[in-house]
């Protein structure tokens, strides 16, 4: 969430922040609950100081035999004087907590203004769109074609937006996983975790999906929530901890299933691939140190990128603006793979700096060296890569004229030294 003592001390520059988000200003509100928050403090803390004075006194005149009434008739009133200031205090928190929690994170200085995808800027690009000398089929016209892709039989068991793979491409996921997990695990010096996929309410606040995105989730029966992307258990393995600074960043990766209930995206890709409410996914997480989470930011991306660049996959690199970013993140990068059956850039890669903005959520702070006391760290999260997305971009770019599918050079040892995909 958001520091309360920047908030006072710079309230029109918390304003701005989220104003760049398209919201309006909060500062004045959240500074009135903090102003009669701490006027009830600053009373109870008076009043227990004299409450204090006031029990020794009823000792000292006991043992002189002096008449007590007043004094503890006056202890007695300020008893009840302070349940009320309590009672204030904790409905002013609840209710300051509550605020705080529902406003997202303000963006970097370096982030471009906009409201919408619209606003995004290109950074870079990698690969030339292949020429194709026939029109190209988009992923689900060749995954039905081939018979490994099924839709219909999905639908009988789970309803819209799920996808049952068979043979090779059941295979191609599996192995576009482990593949991935090679390269950061290998490569970039991320460890590999098996998370739970089931987590708690206070994983779900930590990583900022709850309150806000309650109707994006899936909840079971017992209260626990099926995890969006392994970015929530993995963000959370240090909700609570003081972390050494020498231990710093920390990196995790994990190849899980992710669950969304795709609120809000009715009409929106509905056929295919692109948009599931299962789908599996590599996740990339640092836990870094402030001073270092910009360059641990581009030595992420770069991770993700460097899956597309084996795949040999064309890609072009997004800063998003502030109106485009996700809720907890100070600063994205979108990596968008192009799809030659839809002629268009799609996402497959979000990686976002969030700063200290999940820490406060989820406590987790780092032991100084200098012994000058203890600091939040910051949180990374990217997609490393989306694995149903990447076998789209596959189908895709690698399709034949016949209808059968090229396996990238650098998949195959993952499939067995298969080449080819055939009917």
């Amino acid at each position: 969430m958001h520091d309360l003592k920047s908030i006072r001390d710079a309230a029109a520059e918390f304003d701005r922040g989220l104003g760049r988000r398209g919201l309006p200003p909060h500062s004045s509100r959240i500074l009135a609950f903090d102003a009669e928050r701490r006027a009830a403090q600053t009373e109870l803390q008076e009043i227990q100081t004299r409450r204090n004075e006031l029990s020794r006194g009823i000792g000292i005149a006991k043992s002189r035999g002096e008449p007590v009434e007043a004094i503890m008739a006056e202890v007695a009133a300020m008893k009840e004087r302070m349940a009320v200031l309590e009672a204030d205090d904790r409905r002013l928190g609840e209710e300051l907590d509550r605020l705080l929690a529902s406003l997202p994170n303000l963006p970097a200085s370096e982030v471009p203004d906009g409201a919408d995808e619209q606003g995004n800027v290109e950074i870079r690009r990698w690969g030339d769109p292949r020429d194709f000398a026939f029109q190209p089929k988009q992923h689900f016209e060749l995954g039905e074609a081939l018979g490994l892709m099924d839709f219909g039989r999905a639908a009988k068991l789970a309803g819209a937006r799920f996808t049952v793979l068979k043979g090779a491409l059941a295979r191609m996921e599996r192995a576009l996983g482990a593949f991935m997990l090679d390269t950061h695990t290998l490569e970039f010096g991320y460890t590999e975790v098996a998370p739970p996929v089931l987590v708690n309410d206070a994983a779900v606040f930590g990583t900022n999906q709850l309150p806000k995105f309650r109707e994006d989730l899936f909840q079971t029966t017992d209260g626990r929530w099926l995890i969006p992307t392994a970015e929530v258990p993995l963000t959370n393995l240090t909700a609570d901890e003081i972390l050494d600074e020498a231990a710093l960043p920390l990196r995790w990766t994990a190849f899980t299933p992710c669950f969304r209930s795709e609120a809000g995206s009715a009409g929106r890709d509905t056929r295919g691939m692109i948009r599931q409410h299962q789908f599996s996914k590599v996740e990339m997480v640092s836990i870094a140190h402030p001073d270092q989470s910009e360059a641990e930011h581009e030595r992420m991306t770069l991770a993700a990128e460097t899956i597309l660049q084996k795949l040999k996959l064309p890609y072009r690199v997004m800063l998003l603006c502030a109106g485009d970013m996700g809720f907890g993140a100070r600063k994205t990068y979108d990596l968008e793979v192009w799809l030659p059956g839809q002629q268009a850039y799609r996402e497959i890669s979000s990686c976002s700096n969030c700063g200290e903005f999940q820490a406060r959520r989820m406590k987790t702070r780092f032991r100084t060296t200098e012994g000058k006391g203890n600091r939040n760290v910051h949180t990374l999260n990217g997609s490393g890569l989306a694995v149903g997305r990447t076998m789209v971009a596959v189908l895709e770019n690698y399709q034949q004229g016949n209808g059968t599918i090229e396996v990238p050079e650098a998949l195959r040892p993952y499939m067995g030294g298969l080449e080819s995909i055939v009917a």
